[in-house]
Parts: structure tokens; sequence; C-alpha cells
């Protein structure tokens, strides 16, 4: 019966821990000296337990291995760095080739520094300008076009509110009218009234066609039994 496969956490009964220690330390250091022996490889190993006790292995001098490691670190190092440098300045020649042809480009588009273009150059030239000059139009086109229906669409708001305005304008000349003719109206009530006729506050109407009409409230004259009302005038204009 095959053993079953272990779960890679770590163990939390401390001898179990203890014991799985020794034994995959042993494998390992057993499989690290297989290793030199077989491939002609120069192996440094160290092995720290979880109370600080050092194991380690090495193939030939531990010291020489350890140098032999900085050195070779050192080296790729300096050989990234290198590599970085020259990617960095490949990098910068490529983008002033291509700053150098974008106004190169510029330049010929603008007229200038033909001399050296043969005529398919000029014709290639000719028929980019004339593809550029379509698409400029074309997009002039669209921004006038949604301009004049911005307009449009504004002018109809005004013209709407213009006739809102005016009907109210005419409901208010309406209702001026109506106000005069009943003016109209009382003035002829009081012209009719009896002179006899004893009304407690005096109404003095005066219409003119060219001024305006003026009405005022005033207090009556005192009675023989020696009562006076309160004062009390209305002012109402209408032009």
């Amino acid at each position: 019966m095959g053993r079953g496969k272990i779960a890679i956490r770590r163990i939390d009964s401390s001898t179990s821990r203890q014991v799985t220690f020794c034994k995959r330390r042993s494998g390992l250091l057993k499989k690290a000296k297989e290793l030199s022996i077989l491939c002609d490889a120069e192996i440094a190993l160290f092995i720290f337990s979880s109370t600080g006790r050092l194991y380690d292995f090495a193939s030939s001098s531990m010291k020489s291995t350890i140098e032999r490691y900085n050195r070779t670190k050192e080296e790729h190092h300096q050989v990234l760095n290198a590599t970085s440098v020259e990617f960095l300045q490949w990098e910068a020649a490529s983008l002033r080739q291509q700053l150098q042809n974008l106004q190169e480009n510029h330049r010929q588009m603008m007229g200038e520094e033909l001399s050296r273009l043969s005529v398919k150059d000029l014709q290639n030239l000719e028929n980019q300008l004339e593809m550029s000059l379509r698409s400029v139009r074309k997009k002039k086109e669209q921004i006038l076009t949604n301009e004049i229906q911005e307009l449009n669409r504004k002018g109809h708001l005004i013209h709407n509110e213009n006739i809102e305005l005016y009907k109210q304008v005419n409901l208010t000349y309406q209702e001026n009218m109506e106000l005069r003719e009943k003016v109209c109206a009382t003035n002829e009530l009081i012209g009719g009234a009896s002179k006899d006729t004893i009304i407690p506050y005096g109404l003095t109407l005066t219409e003119n066609s060219n001024v305006s009409i003026h009405l005022e409230l005033c207090q009556p004259q005192q009675q023989t039994d020696g009562t006076q009302a309160r004062a009390l005038k209305l002012g109402f204009q209408m032009h």
C-alpha cells in the first residue's frame, strides 16, 4: 500500500516537526552529494533548524564556493547594467531618428525641401495632402452642421417664448379693457345718482381721454349730530 501525500504546511506538533526535519535534512544532504558526484557540480548547502543550529555541505571548499558565488553575482549585475545602458542608448537613437523623420515630413508637407523628392514621391505627397484636405473639410462641415442645428434649436425655443409672451400681453390688454369698462360704468352710476342722497363717503371720478383716470374716496362732511367717520382714502389710476 502506497504512502499517502502529506499536505505542505507547517506541522503543528513539535515532535513530528523535529522528526520530519531530521529525515528530510538527511535526504537533502544525500541528494546534494549525489548530484555533485554524478554531474561534477560545485554545491554548497546551508540549513538552519528552527532552533538556530547550522547544517552545511560543500562538494569542495565552502569558502571558495562562496567567493565564486559573490564573483559570479557581481559579474551578472555588471552584464545587466551594461545591457540596460546599451538598450537605453539604442532606444534614444531610435527616438532621435523618428523625430528627424517627422520633422522632414512636416517640412515637405509645408512645401519645403522638395528638391530631393522624385516625381513618384511628389505624387505620393500630393495624394496624401489631398486626403488630409478632404478629412479636414469633412470635419469642418460636420462642426458647422452641428452649430447650425444648435442655432435652429435655440431659434425655435426663442420663437416659442415670443408666442407665450404675446399671449400674456394680449391677456393683460383684455384685462385692462375690462377694468376700464367697469370704471366707466361706475362713473355713469355716480353721475345718475340724486344730489340729495346722503353718501357716507364722497367719490370723485375724473376722466379725460388724454389723462389717467383717478378715483378718490375722501372723508364725508361733519354731520349735524356731531359724529365723525374715520378718514379713508382710496386712490386708483389707470393709464
